[in-house]
């Protein structure tokens, strides 16, 4: 992989693609990611918002991050808001 040209969500697919300068695509199934981490409304609504307005975040949280982590923190904020 080369470098990152672009990021988005295609809505057709349910899947935020990654395409790189040298032609490859690296696609994140965001339904596989919801079922797997998805388990609290609070962790969906915060997964849709990623996917929707920040899907560099997302993309980033999913392949380099600790979404279970993170979204365990945003369901106890979400509690305590």
């Amino acid at each position: 992989m080369d470098k990152l040209i672009s990021c988005k969500f295609n809505i057709d697919t349910a899947c935020v693609d990654l395409r790189y300068a040298d032609g490859e695509v690296l696609s994140i199934d965001c339904i596989a990611v919801e079922d797997e981490f998805g388990y609290a409304p609070h962790a969906r609504a915060e997964l849709d918002w990623l996917i929707y307005n920040d899907p560099l975040a997302y993309a980033e949280l999913i392949l380099n991050g600790d979404p279970e982590r993170y979204l365990k923190a945003v369901i106890a904020k979400s509690l305590f808001d």
